[in-house]
């Protein structure tokens, strides 16, 4: 089984987490399943930034992104070089460290 650590967040995780992980899931179901509650606006369809994490470790292990992708992850808060929509970062054989941002744009949740 592949890793996946979640560097300490202040609200979702204060504490990080080691937690494993299945090749072919995202990193945003690893974290959901195991009650890390990363916003997903969009219901993971790659239709929002809201899910954006940063890969400090294995990110080139990762599938690279689409245009879609890249063109959504171009408005994420505090976006960086290891970006990538939690739904769309897919766990292959290397262990990951992914930092959850400080903040998220929801737009959903900002209009009301």
């Amino acid at each position: 089984m592949t890793q996946v650590i979640f560097l300490p967040h202040d609200e979702l995780c204060p504490d990080g987490a080691v937690l494993e992980a299945k090749k072919g899931e995202s990193v945003l179901d690893v974290a959901l399943s195991n009650g890390i509650g990363i916003e997903h606006a969009c219901e993971k369809v790659c239709a929002c930034t809201t899910c954006h994490v940063i890969i400090r470790e294995g990110f080139d292990s990762l599938a690279e992104s689409d245009e879609l992708e890249d063109d959504l992850l171009d408005k994420a808060w505090g976006l960086e070089p290891e970006s990538r929509l939690g739904c769309q970062a897919i766990v292959q054989d290397e262990n990951l460290v992914v930092e959850i941002p400080k903040y998220t744009i929801n737009h959903a949740a900002e209009d009301h």
